[in-house]
């Protein structure tokens, strides 16, 4: 019995010392220009996705329908399960600032801006949708980058986004 009991017990050591060591991610930066999204614990990149944006990435998003992804400081403030796209991270645009921009100008600032996977139904390779921008504003993962995202960002981190 003494035989089996150890190689549980070390078993069970080595789980919960990889548990208590595990990455918690306290903010997110994406680099446009880049096309990379990374997570960062403590201001070190902990992993890095390379991302699909609007059709139209360089500067800010000023306007609904502008397809530019927003710059600034946002909030990952929901998750949306059942999205057209395969899983959504909800980005709190526009901001105060973000609105005040759009009334000075008499535009519609927009919203509904996601960090989200592929397009539900679609049946090309992901990394072929990866190699251009093809959202109306969003930030695009592979859906199985997105469950990873989903895994390793909490609810609430926030998110800087820069050309």
């Amino acid at each position: 019995m003494r035989t089996t009991f150890l190689p549980l017990v070390l078993l069970m050591f080595i789980a919960a010392l990889s548990f208590s060591v595990a990455a918690q991610v306290d903010q997110v930066l994406v680099d446009k220009s880049k096309r990379r999204i990374y997570l960062l614990e403590q201001g070190q990149a902990i992993k890095t996705y390379r991302i699909a944006l609007g059709k139209f990435p360089q500067g800010p998003k000023h306007q609904e329908g502008d397809q530019r992804t927003p710059e600034g400081d946002y909030i990952l403030d929901a998750i949306n399960l059942h999205s057209n796209f395969y899983k959504a991270f909800h980005i709190s645009y526009p901001s105060a600032k973000d609105i005040a921009y759009a009334q000075q100008h008499g535009l519609n600032p927009g919203g509904d801006i996601h960090i989200h996977g592929l397009k539900n139904g679609y049946q090309r390779h992901p990394e072929f949708i990866q190699s251009f921008d093809w959202t109306n504003g969003c930030i695009a993962l592979t859906n199985e980058e997105m469950d990873e995202f989903i895994r390793l960002v909490p609810v609430g981190t926030p998110i800087h986004i820069t050309w």
